[in-house]
């Protein structure tokens, strides 16, 4: 007995088991619980910034200087896609034809128009330290469809102005008919305020397309500072939530370069100089894009300026989001509402994950039954935490389940969650789509039904997914009904994070639940017989 005591073997051995029993307490799905609940705090947060909002910027000491244009000709271009104005050097105001000013607005007479706030333009020029160029207040003379203007050196300049789809190609051609070479350095710019809304989770701002890849900067970046690169060929642009404004000049080693000025924004491109020697004539073309973030129409732009199909961020998860855009327009083609179309997509998604989700709610139901075991091996062990961990442990291989089973179902919609959420925020259709009383898929429900529906039909299915576990006397140690209590909670932070988020994203998750409680009555009917 002496030794006993003197060894400290059973003071030892009850601290050990004390230990264990502080341990044993905290559930091994505590960390993923409070990590998740994190995440849909950090959700809800952003919700608080879901209304789109203009930027007010404020104004540095330098500014954009404005000439007088006033004796230089406006000329209209159009296409089945645009109408601009040409007014010398200078393009602004694009109307996009297909785009109505108000997504939910039945007045389609009402167009989109970009670069049409005061001082916004795109300008196409030359710089030359040898001769004479066309400058923005150069009176051009038109020549049918084209633009010609010659300096008092003999040297002719030629434009021509075309229009396909949302591209605008500006062609210059330019004479040497002097006795001396001459050295001219094509230029482009634009210059535009950030005045079109936003929402949270899609970037907005500077993009450039520098030695094969895409570089951006946000307005509040360019709050702070300037931005500069060099690439053999590329181009620079802004990009809003649906649109895009995007200039390139098709010729070799270019400084692209980003800023603010005073209450605007100006990205330009320097090209290096192209030798004309005398009587000889060359062509610059520059290309500039006006119009939606679209990817089949980016696509076919990409054939002039390369690289601007990369444009749209898609996002961690773009294997998922484009696949997805992909199938809502064109369910959306046969069905002819994108609320529908969104509804047979979470179908066709809760069928394919089927098999998952139905091995997921199999062991949730496995466990339920096992709860009168465990509760007898906690109790048979609770001063041996080692050897319940053991007992627990060989309970479940014989079960073939896990207490992570439970969660399987919310981490398979993680990714579709965030894919989807990316899809209908950069999609230019949704923000006109309607359903039902929702006038935009793309905005929040202004009556908050969606959401609360949505919190309704979360809780049901818990419930349904609990309710065989309820117990008379709630035991602590049991780390599955410490994960029933924290889950208790979820439906009521999703439905207040919900309720800023798209109204497309919240009928998904609605009608995923509906669809889960329909499996859940199967799967237990299945289960029983």
């Amino acid at each position: 007995m002496v030794k006993y005591l003197e060894n400290n073997y059973g003071f030892k051995q009850w601290n050990a088991n004390k230990d264990a029993a502080k341990s044993s307490k905290k559930s091994k799905l505590g960390g993923f619980l409070w990590w998740f609940i994190l995440f849909l705090a950090s959700w809800w947060l952003i919700g608080l910034w879901m209304t789109p909002k203009n930027i007010e910027t404020k104004v540095t000491e330098e500014k954009i200087v404005l000439e007088d244009l006033s004796n230089v000709p406006v000329s209209e271009i159009f296409s089945e896609d645009i109408i601009a104005n040409v007014q010398g050097l200078r393009i602004y105001d694009v109307k996009l034809l297909k785009f109505s000013k108000n997504g939910a607005d039945t007045d389609n007479t009402i167009h989109v128009s970009l670069l049409n706030s005061d001082g916004a333009f795109a300008e196409v020029g030359f710089l030359s330290p040898t001769t004479t160029v066309p400058v923005a207040t150069t009176v051009w003379k038109k020549d049918g469809d084209s633009f010609t203007w010659k300096n008092s050196n003999g040297i002719e300049f030629r434009r021509n102005i075309t229009v396909d789809g949302y591209v605008i190609s500006v062609a210059d051609t330019i004479k040497n008919s002097s006795d001396t070479d001459i050295f001219i350095a094509p230029y482009a710019r634009l210059i535009r305020a950030n005045d079109m809304p936003s929402s949270a989770g899609v970037y907005t701002g500077a993009i450039a397309f520098v030695n094969s890849d895409i570089e951006r900067e946000s307005w509040q970046n360019l709050e702070r500072k300037s931005f500069a690169y060099s690439t053999a060929s590329g181009f620079i642009g802004f990009a809003d939530q649906y649109w895009e404004t995007i200039i390139s000049v098709d010729n070799p080693d270019q400084t692209l370069k980003v800023k603010k000025v005073g209450g605007l924004y100006e990205a330009d491109i320097a090209s290096n100089s192209v030798s004309i020697k005398a009587g000889e004539t060359k062509t610059i073309n520059t290309n500039l894009f006006v119009g939606p973030r679209e990817q089949n129409v980016l696509n076919a732009a990409e054939q002039k300026i390369a690289g601007i199909d990369e444009t749209i961020d898609y996002g961690w998860f773009w294997f998922l989001a484009r696949p997805m855009l992909w199938a809502l327009n064109g369910l959306n083609s046969i069905v002819m509402n994108y609320g529908v179309a969104i509804i047979i997509l979470t179908i066709l998604l809760r069928l394919v994950i089927w098999p998952l989700t139905r091995k997921s709610y199999t062991s949730m139901i496995a466990m339920q039954k096992m709860q009168p075991e465990m509760a007898r091996i906690q109790k048979l062990y609770a001063n041996d935490k080692a050897r319940m961990q053991m007992e627990l442990m060989r309970l479940y291989q014989t079960h073939k389940t896990s207490p992570m089973s439970g969660c399987l179902p919310m981490l398979i919609q993680i990714p579709i969650f965030f894919a989807l959420y990316k899809a209908l925020l950069i999609s230019v259709q949704m923000r006109s789509a309607h359903f039902l009383w929702i006038s935009d898929l793309a905005a929040m429900d202004p009556y908050f039904i969606l959401p609360i529906l949505m919190g309704l039909t979360m809780w049901l299915q818990q419930y349904l997914q609990t309710a065989s576990t309820a117990k008379k006397e709630e035991n602590k140690n049991d780390p599955v009904a410490q994960t029933q209590k924290v889950m208790k909670w979820m439906p009521l932070i999703f439905t207040v994070m919900f309720a800023w988020m798209p109204a497309g994203l919240v009928l998904y998750w609605t009608v995923s639940n509906i669809f889960g409680i329909g499996q859940m009555f199967y799967i237990k009917k299945f289960v029983n017989k």
